[in-house]
């Protein structure tokens, strides 16, 4: 997603522009859509007309229109995106409160307005419009002297870093030139790694190569990991994963994708981070039950008493078309986060998002065990009869 403009007053009031480039993006939209919110978009609209001889044809005309939501249809299998309203701003072709159903379509852009646009829109955007949120893969494609440290989003490649040292070749009875250029090489490589790669984004990272170039630069990577005691490489080195490819250009890294060790290791890593925090809930249910608790009002609850560590919710909450009920989820993860806890909102699109839907939506790992509310709830019952 491209965002053009972004036009918000002091009271989050304003307008966001944008150009859906990919698929995905079009998910993304359908999250920061309501039902109230003014849409502006280019559309095809079918007009009639009159001849002076008084016959009536028709004609598509392609015209920009804005509509007030009312219904938002979303067809996940094909990723497209159809808004109906009515139109709320003067038009040539469509009259003022006239229904019209726009399908918003890849690279073409729209203007979103809303009376209040809240922290969990505003963080959807940044991800949609930042490649590195999407990233779940990085990789690097080398061979001797060449090396190219990729960010692998689900539509496109970004090459983060390209690493050149010239390598002397090996001459008899003497090598040392060979081995300290190699040696430089390795480095700057780790180094690239080092800055432009999120582990805390990043669930796998592949080292592509011919021959044994990628055993040769692992061994020496975590050696020197291991003599400087590089907390960050050693607590990342079960996500590397080393492939063959034919060479270390950026073309290459196709070929490691397509290496059946990799499709199976890459299947889950999109939502790796929401399927772990998931099974560590039923976990916590199962042996702990006062430290894992669900539905909106024992969370809620369990939030007064400062007491989340992980908040699971489920994106499809806050498609809620009642605005007061919107606010109390958006109010609940701003203030879990204002309380130092980790918020995690599931893909109502993945498997995992479909599991915590059957939990109501919203579930949470607490620091601390908070007696069971039902029993509460029970005594406070039984008080009042």
């Amino acid at each position: 997603m491209k965002l053009v403009r972004k036009d918000l007053e002091k009271d989050n009031a304003g307008q966001v522009t944008l150009i859906p480039e990919e698929p995905e993006d079009m998910w993304h939209t359908y999250n920061l859509l309501q039902v109230g919110d003014s849409l502006r978009a280019s559309t095809i609209r079918k007009v009639q007309t009159e001849s002076s001889t008084g016959s009536v044809g028709s004609n598509r005309i392609r015209t920009t229109l804005t509509l007030c939501v009312e219904t938002i249809d979303f067809d996940s299998q094909a990723c497209q995106l159809r808004v109906k309203g009515t139109n709320i701003q003067e038009n040539e072709y469509v009259k003022m409160g006239a229904y019209h159903t726009i399908e918003l379509e890849p690279n073409r852009q729209f203007t979103l307005a809303k009376k209040q646009w809240d922290s969990v829109v505003l963080e959807r955007i940044e991800q949609a419009c930042d490649p590195a949120w999407s990233t779940d893969v990085a990789a690097v494609v080398m061979q001797e002297g060449l090396a190219h440290v990729c960010l692998v989003t689900p539509s496109m490649t970004l090459t983060r870093a390209k690493v050149e040292v010239n390598i002397p070749r090996k001459r008899k009875g003497n090598c040392s030139q060979h081995d300290r250029a190699l040696e430089r090489f390795y480095e700057q490589v780790v180094q690239a790694i080092q800055r432009h790669i999120n582990f805390e984004v990043v669930k796998c990272v592949l080292v592509a190569s011919p021959g044994f170039v990628r055993e040769q630069f692992c061994d020496y990577m975590f050696q020197q990991a291991v003599k400087t005691d590089n907390k960050l490489l050693l607590e990342n080195r079960s996500k590397f994963l080393q492939v063959h490819s034919s060479s270390g250009h950026k073309y290459a890294l196709k070929e490691a994708l397509c290496d059946p060790a990799v499709t199976s290791r890459l299947s889950d890593t999109k939502a790796a981070g929401e399927v772990k925090a998931l099974d560590d809930f039923y976990k916590m249910l199962q042996h702990e039950p006062d430290r894992a608790f669900y539905g909106l009002k024992h969370v809620e609850k369990a939030n007064e008493a400062m007491a989340i560590d992980t908040l699971l919710i489920s994106d499809e909450l806050f498609r809620h078309q009642d605005v007061a009920t919107r606010a109390r989820y958006v109010k609940l993860v701003d203030s879990v986060r204002e309380n130092m806890g980790t918020v995690r909102i599931f893909s109502s699109l993945h498997v995992s998002g479909e599991q915590l839907g059957q939990l109501t939506g919203v579930a949470a790992i607490l620091r601390f065990p908070v007696a069971d509310l039902s029993d509460q709830e029970d005594e406070s019952s039984s008080e009042e009869d």
